[in-house]
């Protein structure tokens, strides 16, 4: 084994036992707050990007982080990404690389813009749950169900998109007690703002993209100065990235 794998392989063991013992408090997490626990969890350049350009994917995990990827999808209930993710980059949102149970597909996609043919639909046993903010009258609603989606009409936030306060309620009353979330910016920074994610890991990748940034709006004012940020941090190599990882805190937060 190269020394590189080695510290692959540490690596991930190292991380996967901290989130399986998060996770083990999950069950008890959900029924105190009527929603699932929440990792948040992608890979972004040094300089914060996650992407040269909205709809357009770019590669950045080695393949030891990608392989954690799907590690870390086994470990969870239910995965989730936004309707801008599948559009760009067609997931199947699967556990590949490692063996693992499947978690259920989530699209958050306010305005049914999913095609019929995603690869989404791949999975007959686990065909994804749609949120959105559309009626049973949307004619969409009707194709994407006969492809086997099981669609959620939600009330929507100020922005006209999906509440994060209403779906993650709703998804624990579907028997989601843990929940893992992949992106893209707007949901990373949509699920931030409303100051749901409960833990994350964070892969970074050894490059200067000067693309697309996770975070594109302030999470904190001049007055405030009070951001996000992790009460519990790990920092340690995988492969040719690094991984970072821990519980997240919100300041402002009772």
């Amino acid at each position: 084994m190269s020394v590189s794998s080695a510290i692959g392989s540490s690596s991930i063991a190292r991380v996967l036992s901290v989130v399986k013992s998060w996770l083990g408090r999950a069950e008890t997490f959900a029924a105190q707050h009527h929603r699932p626990l929440v990792t948040l969890s992608y890979a972004q350049s040094l300089d914060g990007s996650l992407t040269l350009e909205r709809g357009k994917p770019l590669p950045l995990s080695s393949e030891v982080a990608l392989r954690l990827t799907h590690q870390l999808r086994a470990l969870h209930d239910a995965i989730l990404v936004g309707i801008g993710t599948v559009l760009a980059d067609n997931p199947r949102l699967t556990v590949r690389l490692v063996r693992g149970r499947q978690p259920q597909p989530v699209v958050l996609d306010s305005h049914l813009r999913l095609p019929s043919d995603a690869a989404l639909f791949e999975n007959p046993e686990r065909p994804p749950w749609i949120a959105t903010v559309e009626s049973s009258q949307n004619s969409r609603w009707q194709v994407l169900e006969a492809r086997g989606a099981v669609l959620f009409s939600l009330t929507p936030d100020a922005q006209g998109k999906v509440s994060w306060f209403e779906l993650l309620p709703l998804l624990y009353e579907r028997g989601i007690r843990s929940l893992m979330i992949e992106g893209g910016a707007r949901v990373i920074q949509s699920l931030l703002e409303a100051k749901l994610a409960d833990q994350a890991v964070i892969t970074i990748a050894p490059r200067f993209v000067g693309g697309l940034k996770v975070v594109e709006r302030p999470l904190s004012t001049w007055d405030v100065l009070e951001f996000p940020s992790f009460a519990q941090m790990e920092v340690q190599r995988a492969g040719e990235d690094i991984l970072v990882w821990g519980r997240l805190c919100y300041p402002t937060q009772v």
